[in-house]
């Protein structure tokens, strides 16, 4: 221990002194949901991972410990018909979300890669906090669109229900996640990385908790939030019967996640914060000195 400790001490200048650099690039990902629609952390059906991509930025203090932002736009999607189980398939309920996140967070590079280190090449870790903002939407059996939300299918926002609230259009995303990096050349910097983010809702689906009186959302919303609410009577072996109130509709017990995988493609930068610097040491001189 005190081995690992002198170590430390007698490496830290040379921490603090490594050099800094940015990084600008572009990701591209599939992503997918992990909630009451979809309860499976890799989904059953392949269908279930959808496009996304983003813009990233990054700003290392040294070799190993830097500080990244993103914006990426989040597209979401998930469907009891495509599930093998058959409780989930009688329920028979379906959505898409087309999501919009930025995020902060910290960077760990496992190798001190990049500036005059020989490491072209390391596993890393990150994690952090951001907003997204989410709403859910589906189609009906004649295939119009209706935001989930607006209909309040689990009673949200109603009297009868004083304890739903409508839950908001934005929440909060704690990513968390790694990957392995390596440089293409000297300026060009490809990432492979799996992002997990946990989320303040449990809304992503527009499920969470039980069923409300059918007959009530029909009156107080409309009849497209009852059909909406309960899918079920869409099979051609629905028994008749509607779930009872209070008869459970998702898991309240947890909040949903979403994650990505993908390619990130980053332009190494080690002088972009002095410019000028930069451009003296790069750009050949057009007149004599003196003149």
């Amino acid at each position: 221990m005190k081995k690992l400790l002198l170590s430390a001490i007698v490496a830290l200048p040379f921490i603090v002194n490594a050099q800094k650099h940015h990084e600008i690039g572009i990701s591209a990902a599939a992503s997918t949901f992990y909630g009451d629609l979809q309860p499976n952390l890799i989904p059953e059906d392949n269908r279930l991972m959808r496009p996304s991509f983003g813009i990233m930025y990054k700003y290392f203090v040294n070799n190993h410990l830097g500080f990244r932002f993103a914006a990426n736009y989040i597209n979401l999607t998930a469907a009891d018909s495509v599930s093998l189980n058959k409780t989930y398939e009688r329920r028979n309920l379906s959505f898409t979300n087309r999501m919009g996140e930025i995020y902060g967070g910290i960077e760990l590079n496992l190798l001190p890669v990049g500036g005059e280190s020989r490491f072209k090449f390391t596993p890393y870790i990150f994690a952090g906090v951001g907003a997204f903002y989410s709403n859910p939407f589906a189609y009906d059996n004649k295939g119009e669109k209706h935001f989930l939300r607006d209909l309040r299918t689990e009673g949200q926002g109603l009297s009868q229900y004083p304890d739903r609230k409508v839950y908001p259009l934005v929440n909060a995303a704690f990513p968390i996640g790694g990957g392995f990096k390596f440089f293409i050349g000297k300026t060009v910097m490809l990432c492979g990385e799996v992002n997990l983010r946990y989320t303040s809702t449990d809304y992503i689906d527009d499920v969470s908790k039980t069923y409300v009186n059918l007959d009530t959302l029909s009156r107080y919303v409309s009849k497209e939030a009852a059909a909406m609410a309960y899918r079920g009577n869409e099979h051609y072996y629905w028994d008749g019967n509607y779930p009872n109130y209070k008869f459970q509709r998702g898991d309240f017990k947890g909040n949903d996640w979403y994650w990505t995988a993908g390619i990130t493609a980053t332009i190494y930068f080690d002088a972009f914060g002095n410019a000028k610097r930069y451009l003296q040491s790069r750009c050949p001189r057009i007149f004599g000195r003196g003149q």
